[in-house]
């Protein structure tokens, strides 16, 4: 596994220099700024990535004011409560997509953020305050206890909102190969351990978050 220096000067000369590379690189968010995100700003940001996948996102953004209509502005607590009379109009409201599964999906989420507040004070301090060393973690939570967030669903929120983590995209799982991290797309428990290895690796010998990472590797494929 080449160190992430060498990965870099990669990314660098593709770009068309360092300069142009650190132009793409955007800071981290601080913890306090993400930890005072309200739930539902992060139900409204899960929500719209769910709906998003596998459909033209452009129709899902011409229709997210009547999404935040629809769905009370995304309150959790009315979201977890959603019952067969509000699913039932839901799915007749032209003014969102009616997909059932999906509509569905935001009920079991705001049940997660539910969970996730209990514990933590709020679904903002959960995430503010998950170990960067267990990203994969924070991944495999959403997966399991979240609805329709696995694949790169759930990782697409996460850094729309500002949370310093990578994105398993296609040009970022082919460098983590041509490393020799994996050998395929991680799905295996394993694959995804050596992955947030590797990561860590590359944290420590940078000092720059996974976010600056992970946008470095997948420049550094043609």
């Amino acid at each position: 596994m080449r160190s992430f220096d060498e990965i870099y000067a990669i990314a660098a000369d593709s770009k068309g220099g360092a300069d142009a590379l650190e132009e793409t690189l955007k800071p981290a968010v601080p913890r306090e700024t993400l930890a005072a995100i309200p739930d539902d700003r992060w139900l409204s940001a899960f929500s719209k990535s769910v709906f998003n996948a596998g459909f033209n996102w452009k129709v899902v953004e011409a229709k997210w004011p009547g999404f935040e209509a629809a769905f009370h502005g995304f309150d959790v607590g009315k979201c977890a409560m959603m019952d067969d009379a509000w699913l039932d109009q839901l799915i007749q409201d032209t003014r969102i997509v009616r997909h059932g599964p999906k509509i569905l999906a935001v009920r079991d989420n705001a049940v997660m953020l539910q969970d996730l507040a209990r514990q933590h004070g709020s679904a903002g301090q959960a995430f503010a305050h998950w170990p960067a060393d267990d990203y994969i973690g924070l991944l495999d939570h959403l997966k399991t206890h979240g609805t329709r967030l696995g694949g790169t669903t759930g990782q697409y929120a996460l850094r729309f909102m500002g949370l310093d983590s990578f994105i398993l995209s296609r040009d970022v799982v082919a460098r983590l190969i041509a490393e020799g991290v994996i050998d395929k797309p991680p799905t295996s428990k394993s694959a995804r351990a050596r992955t947030q290895a590797a990561f860590n690796t590359w944290r420590a010998q940078s000092g720059r978050p996974l976010t600056q990472i992970s946008r470095v590797l997948a420049m550094s494929i043609g």
